[in-house]
């Protein structure tokens, strides 16, 4: 059952910490999952939030390390000397203490490095902050199982329980050669319900899913969630067996990149969280609104050009920011349908199928909200006929043009390699705006001749 934090159990450690009782403190919080406790750090102030790290045992606190917001993490960090930051890593595996010691200052970083106690722990951390973090390579844990496939299963099974003792958890057994190249995995009932003899050559499994360690984190993403992985193996340029990526840090990708794009597409240029300075946020916001401006100007400029239309049919106007939304609408809900599949990597077929399998839809619902419109523009409204169709195939040619700028834009945007969640929102929105009032007035000019 999920810990609920409630104010009085605030107070109540805030009581603890204001009377420095640690001891009764770390009895009291000895229950609760890192996880939670880093909720309630975050709850608190900074010196509040340092006595509960420093009233734990390096064991829980490298846990709630991982847990907490990046702000509150680097005060943390910043109250540890470079021996207790090292005290936290030698807890850790190597890919999140690697985290860790990222965000670190360069000179606090060799610092901690040469107070990790375990040399080999060290090594394995060094070699992973030369990837790049986006990478499988900065994705990757040294902690794994591995056997060679010249052993027999009674070598393998003493070599393994040596190797699980540095392992949190085994997900898989990988089977290298002499060069430590990959050749395969070992199935746990294959290796309990054969001789103990027998090579390892003879049961294990050649085929196996692996990743370089250059391949980019939203690709090991895609591979991992499609083949509904746990873990999955790195190798290096020669194939030799580096490292493991697991679902937890997989996890995290998703989520981040999920962010991003909801962010992206809601027109926000940067990563910022609700918590960021203003600064920031303005930042991170102003860009796009920038450009809905601009957006704005130029459609002012075009329903200037229409303006003797307005004048003699001034009912034109009150149906403006109907088509004016409404292809905004068509056009984002088109983008997202799209943005979505190529994320999940299930757009299949060429860019012409598509556009005509949106023209086809867009076709359907332009025909139906089209009538729609009519009838209530004609019979509800009391409009003159001749208007009722001028709206009404306006409409119908705003929504085919919209759905097929929403399609078409995002699988171009892909194909050149920028981030496709960038034509949703405030991008589409502002360009089908635009194109909704010049096609409308367009139509209205042709229709009632003015």
């Amino acid at each position: 059952m999920e810990f609920k934090i409630s104010r009085e159990f605030i107070a109540q450690i805030e009581q603890l910490i204001s009377e420095n009782r640690a001891q009764e403190l770390e009895t009291l919080l000895q229950d609760i999952h890192f996880a939670d406790i880093a909720e309630i750090m975050e709850e608190l102030d900074d010196n509040e939030a340092s006595f509960i790290f420093k009233a734990l045992d390096s064991e829980k606190t490298a846990e709630i390390l991982l847990e907490l917001d990046e702000e509150v993490r680097e005060k943390i960090l910043r109250s540890l000397s470079a021996k207790e930051i090292a005290e936290e890593l030698d807890e850790l595996d190597t890919d999140d203490a690697a985290d860790i010691i990222a965000e670190l200052p360069q000179s606090k970083k060799e610092e901690v490095i040469s107070e990790l106690e375990d040399v080999e722990h060290a090594k394995d951390i060094v070699e992973l902050l030369r990837y790049d973090e986006d990478t499988a390579g900065g994705l990757m844990g040294k902690e794994l199982v591995k056997v060679n496939e010249n052993w027999n299963v009674l070598t393998c099974v003493k070599e393994m329980r040596q190797q699980a003792e540095h392992v949190t958890r085994v997900h898989s057994i990988y089977v290298v050669d002499d060069e430590d190249r990959l050749k395969g995995r070992l199935s746990l009932k294959d290796l309990l319900t054969t001789s103990t003899k027998t090579p390892i050559s003879d049961v294990y499994i050649k085929k196996v899913d692996y990743v370089k360690v250059d391949t980019p984190d939203v690709e090991v993403a895609r591979i991992m969630q499609k083949y509904d992985l746990e873990a999955i193996p790195v190798v290096d340029e020669m194939g030799r067996l580096v490292g493991r990526i697991t679902i937890d840090d997989i996890i995290d990708v998703i989520k981040e990149e999920a962010d991003q794009d909801y962010q992206l597409a809601a027109g926000i240029s940067q990563d910022v969280e609700a918590d960021d300075s203003i600064l920031e946020l303005t930042r991170a916001r102003l860009p796009w609104l920038v450009l809905a401006l601009l957006g704005g100007f130029i459609s002012v400029k075009v329903l200037g050009i229409f303006e003797p239309a307005m004048e003699s049919h001034k009912a034109l106007f009150f149906f403006t920011p109907l088509i004016a939304a409404m292809g905004g609408n068509v056009g984002v809900q088109s983008s997202a349908i799209i943005v979505q599949g190529l994320a999940n990597n299930a757009i299949t077929g060429s860019i012409v199928q598509r556009l005509l399998k949106e023209l086809s839809l867009s076709l359907l619902n332009g025909l139906i909200l089209s009538v729609i419109l009519f009838v209530g523009s004609y019979f509800l409204l009391g409009y003159e006929i001749h208007i009722g169709i001028t709206v009404t195939i306006a409409l119908l040619s705003v929504i085919i043009i919209a759905s097929l700028n929403g399609t078409f834009i995002p699988i171009i945007l892909n194909k050149y390699g920028i981030d496709p969640a960038l034509a949703t929102g405030p991008f589409i929105t502002t360009s089908n705006d635009i194109l909704g009032i010049l096609i409308y007035f367009s139509i209205a000019k042709i229709i009632l001749g003015f």
